[in-house]
């Protein structure tokens, strides 16, 4: 399903409300002037919210497991909005709260 694309200047977050960074953006496609975002880029995750009593304890990073299907940077699919990610160590989904909507990818 065609969605934006992220890049390194969107605001994601996990589902617990830590600040989500890509590790290694692509440099050399840019998007609104930033880099963009490819599968082969894990996420950090700084500042999650959740602090269980006992347990696996609050995200740390996040795998994007799927991206686009046909638009590609550097020969990796490109992380969508609507990309399907799981945080290390909760396996809850991360969220994109404010990206650009000029690129579209499918």
């Amino acid at each position: 399903m065609p969605g934006p694309v992220l890049h390194l200047g969107a605001t994601v977050t996990c589902s617990h409300g830590g600040q989500a960074l890509p590790s290694a953006p692509f440099s050399r496609v840019l998007v609104s002037g930033q880099p963009v975002v490819t599968l082969a880029s894990p996420y950090t995750v700084a500042g999650c919210g959740f602090a269980p009593t006992a347990g696996n304890g609050p995200c740390v990073s996040a795998t994007v497991v799927s991206g686009s299907t046909r638009v590609f940077a550097g020969g990796t699919p490109l992380v969508l909005a609507d990309s399907i990610s799981i945080c290390q160590p909760t396996g809850t989904p991360l969220l994109p709260v404010q990206i650009q909507t000029r690129v579209i990818a499918t």
